[in-house]
């Protein structure tokens, strides 16, 4: 249950470090430290912070992005690895639960990866944003269903999206569908301008609201000499400016204390979970607000996976010249893993909810 628990949170804006392989992992473990002594027990740090977001893809054509593009594949973590190694080390030591976002690299491919520690230093959840959005693409592959989850952790039931998803009503809602009731939310940061801020703000209270949940949203930050390194182009170094909205929001809606802008710095305000179930007595999103029966979510859970076995098909025979023809004797159910609609008692389709199952 909620009643009865404040927990601290800490929303990080730092910058990043572009030129030491290991810097940024170096700046997170101090950020936690400082963090922890300020009494947080729930961090929450940038988008694909480690090692860095790629802001070149969004200034450089693609004709001038290998070279940067294979730098980041030779500074991406493994997870799990010597980074998460190091992380976890630090949540178990500050019993902190954590939330980082990393450019995780799995074989020949990158993706944009959320990692949640808990207090012990478990690794709770690895989730992959679902859809890169617009020059991401040529950067990150895709993510799947398996990570729109909510796991159960020291400070309570966590869930997590990155940047745009969170204007993807469906992905918000499979998290809210499982009552989470503190969202971790991360942004670049130092891209686009203030009206990326000003939408992003838009964007995490608005979901605090319908989810009646608390935002802990992070964006990240380059100092001017980072955003010449990254634009040498003195006419594109507006774009990675603003941008910056790191804020802590309760489930009315409210932020809990002054967002922060350009800069850097450690956003701190304490959450009372008993406000989740007063959000919650007057609007329930997945419970008494809700008309499932009207309205519902078809969400495929299953990881993904590149290779599947063949169907193999089940013949009966029909005659006596032992003619085969497919079965006809197929369940009212469709098998585990596979779609299918729920069935009525008369074993007709319920059209109200479709169902993928595991």
């Amino acid at each position: 249950m909620s009643e009865n628990r404040i927990v601290r949170a800490a929303a990080v804006q730092i910058a990043p470090d572009l030129d030491r392989p290991d810097g940024t992992l170096e700046r997170v473990l101090n950020a936690i430290d400082e963090a922890a002594a300020k009494g947080a027990r729930f961090m929450v740090f940038p988008e694909t912070f480690v090692p860095y977001y790629p802001y070149f893809s969004f200034v450089l054509p693609p004709a001038l992005q290998g070279a940067e593009h294979l730098k980041l594949y030779e500074r991406a973590p493994t997870v799990p690895g010597p980074l998460t190694q190091a992380v976890a080390a630090a949540a178990r030591r500050q019993g902190a639960v954590i939330v980082l976002g990393v450019n995780e690299r799995d074989h020949g491919s990158l993706y944009n990866t959320q990692l949640i520690f808990d207090a012990d230093g478990s690794l709770k959840l690895k989730r992959r944003k679902i859809t890169p959005t617009y020059h991401e693409r040529m950067i990150w592959g895709q993510g799947d269903g398996a990570g729109l989850d909510v796991v159960e952790t020291a400070v309570g039931r966590v869930g997590a999206l990155a940047c745009w998803e969170h204007y993807n009503p469906l992905a918000r809602y499979a998290l809210m569908a499982r009552h989470e009731e503190i969202h971790a939310a991360q942004f670049p940061g130092s891209l686009v301008g203030q009206i990326f801020a000003d939408q992003m703000e838009v964007a995490i209270r608005h979901h605090a609201l319908e989810a009646a949940c608390f935002v802990v949203n992070a964006t990240g930050w380059l100092t001017d000499e980072q955003v010449a390194q990254v634009c040498p182009d003195e006419r594109l170094r507006g774009a990675c400016r603003g941008g910056n909205c790191t804020a802590i929001v309760s489930p009315e809606g409210k932020h809990l204390a002054d967002p922060l802008g350009p800069g850097e710095g450690i956003l701190i305000a304490d959450m009372d979970l008993a406000l989740v179930t007063k959000r919650k007595r007057m609007m329930d999103s997945v419970g008494h607000y809700a008309r499932p029966e009207l309205l519902s979510l078809l969400h495929d859970d299953r990881p993904a996976s590149f290779v599947h076995q063949p169907i193999r098909s089940q013949t009966v025979s029909r005659s006596l010249d032992h003619e085969q023809q497919p079965a006809s004797d197929e369940p009212s159910h469709a098998p585990a893993g596979r779609g299918g609609l729920d069935r009525d008692a008369d074993g007709a389709p319920d059209q109200r909810v479709a169902v993928l199952r595991r």
